[in-house]
């Protein structure tokens, strides 16, 4: 779902530009408290970002300015909640746009606020939803990083109807063309994003329980203390 360098009228680069200021400039300050109080996470930070590139790196041609791929944002999100995963997420894309030629600068503010804030924002609210009624850790996992690459592709297609109206049927109308271009390759690349998150938290609960319990993922206790605390725990 990046959106190419470029491809974006300057009104529109400028305008994502400031609608995700606000969200990276409070991902960094919670990102910074993060790692001043517990410098033990920077590994499982590092593992999430790095998660997040490998996967958005793979691309594969869409609509025409943008691509379709993986974002892999669903899994910091629920590690580490949405704001620090806007951080690790811009951080991916700039990197992308500067060494790979992936998205661009000019439209940086736009693919961060589709991939690395409502994504990450939309993936987190349906795994505490999940959570919260009870569902298991993985189904909810699953859940989540399926809506974080989901949503992602929403949004992007909205930024480009935004950008490009349809000349007859005007924004719906343009929407509907990206979305259900877009819809041929994500539902599926959303299936498998789920499917591989899964695979890697399986991993994280075997080796990385005491962290992953004092981040709220797993609750000592077992199962009914798991349930009991999903249900009382502050979203962040």
């Amino acid at each position: 779902m990046h959106i190419a360098e470029g491809f974006l009228p300057p009104a529109h680069a400028v305008a994502w530009c400031a609608a995700s200021a606000p969200f990276i400039v409070h991902g960094v300050r919670r990102l910074t408290r993060e790692v001043r109080e517990h410098p033990g996470s920077t590994l499982l930070l590092g593992a999430s970002g790095a998660f997040t590139f490998v996967l958005s790196a793979l691309k594969l041609p869409s609509v025409t300015g943008s691509c379709s791929h993986p974002t892999g944002t669903g899994l910091g999100a629920v590690l580490f909640r949405p704001p620090v995963m806007a951080v690790l997420g811009t951080i991916t894309l700039l990197f992308q746009a500067l060494l790979l030629a992936h998205g661009g600068l000019t439209t940086l503010g736009a693919n961060a606020f589709s991939m690395a804030i409502a994504g990450p924002w939309a993936g987190y609210a349906l795994y505490r939803l999940l959570r919260r009624s009870g569902a298991p850790l993985m189904a909810a996992v699953f859940s989540g990083a399926f809506a974080a690459d989901l949503s992602t592709y929403c949004v992007t297609s909205a930024q480009l109807a935004l950008a490009f109206p349809d000349p007859v049927s005007g924004f719906w109308g343009a929407l509907g063309k990206f979305g259900s271009i877009f819809a041929l390759t994500q539902i599926p690349l959303a299936v498998s994003e789920g499917l591989l998150t899964v695979f890697v938290m399986r991993l994280l609960v075997r080796s990385s329980r005491g962290e992953l319990t004092r981040l709220g993922v797993l609750v000592s206790g077992g199962r009914a203390g798991e349930r009991k605390a999903a249900g009382s725990e502050a979203v962040a």
